[in-house]
């Protein structure tokens, strides 16, 4: 297979793909030796379709068991391809994986799928009920207790705005900064189920998770709504609340310029 330098290879044309995806069973979006990654399922059919080494650079790294509606990925190849032929044709080289490229488009090179990103989405999905979660066991975040969503609401709105996160940044994140600006959050309750959107140009690693865990104290009653202004103001990951289970999380969207 040829490797394709984009350095020294003047004739590069760049595709950008959609990926809907459930996170179970993969170690995360990248690459690793020990375990399968969404990266290297998708690298590889990409591989055997095309007869080039690529390397897929995705919008965001998601952890293992994280799940994705709308990853943005791109990739380069020497020649053109036949987008509409090349999504049936990935998808079927990646099966029997739950992975699959919802669209491909040939972009200029200027694009880069983290780069270019001006906003991040994702949501986290929870269902409150007295009953144990059985048909989307795995998909969601089971809570037995009530929660009430407008305290969880009036804690967030703490979170909006440009902050040190640092009280929600994982131990290992590799982030030159914690200052971050979250865009927004808004939580919507339907029936049993709980929503949380929350938007950002870019997160620290595990953080949409630990704001999260967070809230759950708030919605409980165990912790007041103020005190998630005092756990942001502490700077601190040991004041913040435990990292919510990955597989209530799903990366919901990328927002580019137009």
């Amino acid at each position: 297979m040829k490797v394709i330098d984009t350095e020294l290879t003047p004739c590069v044309f760049r595709y950008k793909i959609i990926i809907e995806y459930l996170g179970s069973g993969f170690c995360g979006w990248q690459r690793q030796e020990s375990c399968i990654s969404v990266q290297q399922v998708l690298e590889e059919s990409i591989e055997r379709l095309f007869k080039e080494k690529v390397l897929l650079i995705a919008a965001g790294r998601t952890d293992a068991g994280v799940h994705a509606y709308g990853q943005v990925a791109h990739f380069d190849l020497t020649k053109e391809i036949d987008v509409y032929k090349a999504v049936r044709s990935i998808n079927y080289f990646v099966r029997p994986h739950k992975v699959a490229v919802l669209a491909c488009q040939l972009v200029d090179n200027s694009f880069h799928a983290r780069f270019s990103a001006t906003q991040r989405q994702y949501v986290y999905k929870i269902l409150c009920r007295p009953s144990e979660l059985i048909i989307e066991n795995g998909l969601k975040l089971w809570v037995r207790e009530p929660l009430s969503v407008e305290s969880m609401q009036q804690a967030a709105n703490y979170l909006i705005g440009k902050h040190d996160f640092s009280s929600f940044r994982a131990t290992s994140c590799q982030a030159k900064s914690p200052i971050k600006t979250l865009s927004n959050i808004e939580i919507i309750k339907q029936g049993d189920n709980i929503n949380i959107y929350v938007s950002a140009p870019s997160f620290l690693h595990h953080m949409v998770r630990n704001i999260v865990g967070s809230l759950l104290l708030v919605g409980r009653g165990i912790w007041p709504a103020q005190k998630i202004k005092e756990v942001l103001e502490q700077k601190n990951r040991i004041y913040a609340g435990p990292t919510a289970p990955a597989k209530g999380l799903y990366f919901l969207a990328v927002k580019y310029p137009k």
